[in-house]
C-alpha cells in the first residue's frame, strides 16, 4: 500500500503547484547542505525530540522536505520513506481537507509579504499558524501548532528554506480550521503583526490626537501613563480609547493592539 501510495504522489503534484512562486524565486549564492544539516540535527538535540513534536524544513528550491526529525509515522500514519521522497506533497496530503483552501491562501500571504520588506527585515521574518492533521490509517485528528522562520536567506533576499517547530496540541484550540498570523521588526524598530482576523481592506480614518494615543498604546503605555505625557486627563485618554476600538470595530484591548500591529500608522 505504502508503495501504492508513494507513486500516487509521485505522479499527482496537486499541491506543490501552489508553491511555483516560491521555486521560481531567483536564488543567487550557494548553500553548505552539510553544514545546515548538522546545525539542524544540533538544534533537533539541543531542543528535544518529544512525544508530538516534529521539527521540519522545507526547501523551496525544489519544493522538497529538506529536513524532518519526531515520530512522523506515528502521528500521520504515512512512513518516513514518503516523506523523504515527496515530503510536500505526503505533508499536504494529510492535512484536513477543510484546512487546505486557507493554507494554499496564507501560503500566497506569507510570499507577498516577505517579498514586500526590506532584507534586514526579512531577517526577522516569522509565522504561525495552527491547522489539523488527519492520520492515514486511523483517521484520527490532530490539532497542530506551528511556528516558522526562514532558516536560509540568500544574499539577494529570497526564502530558501524555512524551520518549522510543529507542537501537537492536548486539546482543541477555540479556533475552527486553520489559523495564521506574521510578524516581523521594522528597520524602525516598531513590530508589525498580522492575523487571519486582521483587516485588510479597511481603512481607518484616527485623528492625529487618537494616532499618537495609538503609538503610546503600542509602546506598552496604560492610559494613567498615557494621560501623563500627552498631559491630558485620564477621562479623556478613556475617551479615545474607546474612540479607537469602535473605529477598528475591536471587541477589547488585546484585539485592538493586534489590529493595530498590523497597520503602519
Amino acid at each position: 500500500m505504502d508503495k501504492v501510495l508513494l507513486k500516487d504522489l509521485k505522479k499527482q503534484d496537486k499541491y506543490t503547484k501552489f508553491f511555483k512562486d516560491w521555486k521560481e524565486q531567483k536564488f543567487k549564492g550557494k548553500v553548505d547542505e552539510k553544514k545546515l544539516q548538522d546545525e539542524l540535527l544540533s538544534l533537533s538535540k539541543t531542543i528535544g525530540i518529544q512525544e508530538g513534536l516534529v521539527i521540519a524544513c522545507f526547501d523551496y528550491r525544489n519544493l522538497n522536505l529538506a529536513f524532518f526529525t519526531g515520530n512522523v509515522e506515528k502521528l500521520t500514519g504515512y512512513p518516513e520513506s514518503m516523506f523523504r521522497n515527496q515530503g510536500m506533497e505526503t505533508s499536504f496530503t494529510m492535512i484536513h481537507p477543510d484546512d487546505r483552501e486557507e493554507l494554499f491562501r496564507f501560503q500566497k500571504i506569507v510570499f507577498e509579504a516577505f517579498h514586500s520588506i526590506t532584507i534586514p527585515e526579512r531577517h526577522s521574518f516569522e509565522f504561525s499558524y495552527t491547522t489539523r492533521w488527519v492520520h492515514r490509517t486511523s483517521g484520527e485528528v490532530h490539532w497542530m501548532t506551528s511556528k516558522v522562520r526562514p532558516y536560509v536567506i540568500d544574499e539577494a533576499g529570497n526564502f530558501i528554506m524555512d524551520l518549522h517547530i510543529i507542537v501537537q496540541l492536548a486539546a482543541p484550540p477555540k479556533i475552527k480550521g486553520y489559523d495564521w498570523n506574521y510578524t516581523y521588526l521594522k528597520e524602525g524598530g516598531s513590530r508589525i503583526f498580522v492575523s487571519k482576523n486582521s483587516p485588510t481592506v479597511k481603512p481607518i480614518h484616527l485623528t492625529p490626537k487618537e494616532k499618537e494615543i495609538v503609538a503610546l498604546i503600542l509602546d506598552g503605555k496604560e492610559s494613567k501613563e498615557i494621560s501623563s505625557v500627552l498631559n491630558i486627563s485620564f477621562n479623556t485618554v478613556t475617551t479615545h480609547r474607546k474612540n479607537i476600538l469602535r473605529k477598528l470595530g475591536a471587541k477589547n484591548v488585546v484585539e485592538m493592539v493586534k489590529i493595530l500591529a498590523s497597520y503602519d500608522f
